[in-house]
């Protein structure tokens, strides 16, 4: 086949499913009321490159918690699914994260880990969001390998009592940090 030439072709991406496809997993996912006891609420924004928002993302928090539901239950009290609306915006809350200690022994401060499904995406992105102000911040083993200046992508901003704002921005200048795993 020397004579064959080799045509580029588009990616297959994700599609705009997941309003579709996955609204029973949303829907199956336990309310929890703004407001209830050891929870905070983190609302935000999805954007793209131009600022537009993006309305059919799908965002998994998993939080650190004291408890060991991760393994118990189907859905553990430190995760979250939400999906974005037509404004790009999300609303969750979930029990508020606790320090954890990492494989290696090391103490990392309270985070969520959040992994990001959207339209375009060959893969999912995963993130983590930090609280402001908590003091071990300045000592997280994985927040100190991200450049001081981007940093702030990953720290939502308190927003009341028990209520912060972080958003995820997908590409640009001040894009979200994200990691590969």
């Amino acid at each position: 086949m020397s004579g064959d030439r080799l045509i580029s072709c588009g990616s297959q991406t994700v599609g705009p499913y997941f309003h579709i496809g996955l609204d029973y997993l949303i829907e199956r996912m336990p309310k929890i009321a703004s407001g209830t006891p050891g929870n905070i609420t983190v609302e935000g924004r999805v954007l793209d490159l131009e600022g537009a928002p993006v309305s059919d993302a799908l965002l998994e928090f998993w939080s650190p918690t004291d408890t060991t539901a991760f393994q118990q239950s189907e859905f553990p009290e430190g995760f979250r699914r939400v999906a974005t609306d037509e404004a790009g915006a999300f609303s969750v809350s979930i029990q508020r994260p606790t320090s954890s200690l990492m494989k290696d022994g090391r103490m990392q401060a309270p985070h969520m880990l959040v992994l990001v499904f959207a339209r375009g995406l060959l893969r999912h992105l995963i993130s983590r969001v930090y609280l402001e102000n908590e003091d071990a911040n300045g000592s997280d083993p994985v927040l100190l390998t991200v450049a001081s200046e981007r940093r702030s992508t990953l720290i939502a901003k308190r927003n009341g009592e028990n209520r912060f704002r972080w958003d995820v921005i997908l590409q640009g200048s001040n894009e979200t940090v994200f990691f590969a795993w």
